[in-house]
């Protein structure tokens, strides 16, 4: 298939897990990508945390391509919690996971296409949490946010979308049998569970969604958990 045959699509966070699946899937379908990472590699590097950053990427690509098709927002915020997080590094996260997600979309407003797409990448961790995680939580909740202020001001000629992925193995873990038992589906999500709503969201086929945050975690965020039920045990470490 080449249903993305010519686009141009940016990717932040690209060079490993959730973003890299993200990009080889555009390019087997035809996609021109253009990979932002701090990471060294043969993509664009910066931290995508600093505004000048995002604008000479910006740059990079509206005079290499003339124009944007797709956004995707993926790249990772820090995650510290109440006890360690610094001031600093709170408005870090924020700034990766939220402020640059709007930049950018900001910075390639006027170069987007008709029927272009957005694509937010949030988490699960925007309406669940464990301890020591609000840098994180923020960002994401915040992300989720905005894809719904997004798509009312940038409609109709841009869909926004965010996608909310649940526990997905990025490093090729050895999931336990109790690792799978958590997720109603039977097992722990993959790169390529989230890459495949990314396409089907920016392509003709969900021309009909804006606005919209999917869950895709095998059902985990709707299993009720109690002490002593259905096997579960609640065990407190000393």
């Amino acid at each position: 298939m080449e249903r993305f045959k010519n686009k141009v699509i940016a990717i932040t966070g690209g060079a490993k897990g959730i973003g890299r699946k993200i990009a080889e899937r555009f390019r087997n379908e035809g996609g021109n990508v253009e990979i932002i990472d701090k990471s060294e590699g043969d993509w664009f590097v910066g931290d995508i945390g600093e505004k000048e950053v995002l604008e000479k990427f910006a740059s990079f690509i509206i005079e290499k391509y003339g124009k944007v098709n797709i956004l995707i927002n993926n790249a990772l915020p820090l995650m510290k919690g109440i006890e360690q997080c610094s001031w600093e590094e709170f408005l870090y996260a924020q700034k990766v996971g939220v402020a640059a997600p709007f930049y950018l979309s900001k910075l390639f407003k006027d170069y987007f296409t008709e029927g272009s797409s957005i694509i937010n990448i949030s988490s699960s961790r925007d309406r669940m949490s464990q301890p020591q995680t609000e840098s994180y939580t923020a960002a994401k909740g915040g992300i989720s946010a905005l894809t719904h202020a997004l798509a009312v001001s940038l409609a109709p000629r841009i869909r926004v979308n965010s996608i909310s992925p649940g526990w997905i193995d990025t490093v090729s873990y050895k999931a336990s049998t109790e690792d799978k038992l958590q997720q109603p589906v039977g097992r722990i999500g993959t790169p390529d569970d989230i890459a495949s709503m990314v396409l089907f969201l920016c392509s003709d086929e969900a021309g009909f969604i804006t606005g919209e945050n999917i869950v895709i975690d095998g059902g985990m965020t709707h299993q009720m958990i109690y002490h002593g039920d259905n096997g579960w045990s609640y065990r407190i470490s000393k």
